[in-house]
């Protein structure tokens, strides 16, 4: 039977809809090996209200340590999804040593004090091929600060549907020369699909880069609600060996392993 995983889970801790059980049982329906909670961690002045507040961090950790210790079906991983700023890297850090978390998600959803994701109009009137090496570029940074061990949904600013303007292999290719040369994984995010871009991050037509080069791979569903766990697995991993990759990367107490890459049984191309 082919070892499952999924890291990138968001409950009510942050902007997720249900409470972390709620995840657990709909990942035993699904078959998961293991299943990994990374609740928004994200250092702005005022508090964002779809990231964690500081002040319930350790009730979280708790929660889901107490709960992995008393899963004995599939292995419960904690961990964090942590928003990249370039200059807050100490204060990033400051909040990452407190915790045992088994793994740390970077995450880049802020160019500057505007978020990419949360609306069309930041696109407005902007240059999208200059917009797009500026994010890769604030990608590359997260990965090379050393804070993270995996990069989430790598290209988010195609979440409107937006395209670079001309070859985009070059900007996909150093941001997966930086991830490998930092020993970084990043991840297939199949949350894309329930975005106006309906389909995945990164884009499928440039995943073999990450492959050439050697970058660790996880496959993550950013779930919000539990009935997307795992969703659209069979597909991101069809994908996923298409593209070339051998292995998926396994985390616990920061520590990373590999295991062969196989495709889940029982899952459809939509599931």
């Amino acid at each position: 039977m082919a070892y499952i995983t999924d890291y990138h889970i968001h409950t009510c801790f942050s902007d997720g809809r249900a409470a972390p059980e709620e995840y657990i049982a709909a990942a035993r329906i699904k078959g998961l090996s293991e299943l990994g909670f990374s609740e928004h961690l994200t250092l702005t002045d005022e508090r964002d209200d779809w990231s964690i507040d500081l002040a319930r961090l350790p009730e979280y950790v708790e929660r889901i340590r107490s709960l992995a210790a008393n899963t004995p079906d599939i292995a419960i991983r904690t961990g964090i999804e942590a928003d990249y700023f370039p200059g807050k890297e100490e204060e990033i850090l400051h909040y990452l040593e407190k915790y045992p978390f088994d793994y740390v998600i970077g995450s880049v959803h802020f160019m500057g004090k505007q978020t990419v994701d949360l609306g069309r109009e930041f696109y407005e009137g902007k240059d999208i091929s200059v917009l797009f090496s500026d994010y890769f570029d604030l990608v590359g940074m997260a990965a090379a600060s050393g804070l993270f061990d995996i990069i989430a949904h790598p290209d988010l600013v195609r979440i409107f549907g937006n395209r670079y303007e001309g070859d985009a292999e070059p900007v996909y290719r150093k941001l997966a020369k930086t991830l490998k040369k930092h020993d970084v994984a990043f991840e297939i995010n199949t949350n894309g699909m329930n975005k106006p871009l309906k389909n995945f991050y990164p884009d499928p037509e440039y995943l073999h880069i990450f492959a050439e080069e050697g970058v660790p791979l996880c496959i993550n569903s950013d779930s919000h609600m539990p009935e997307r766990v795992a969703q659209h697995f069979g597909e991101a991993y069809r994908l996923a060996a298409a593209a070339g990759f051998k292995e998926t990367a396994i985390f616990r107490n920061r520590e990373r392993f590999m295991i062969p890459l196989e495709q889940p049984q029982g899952f459809t191309i939509n599931d």
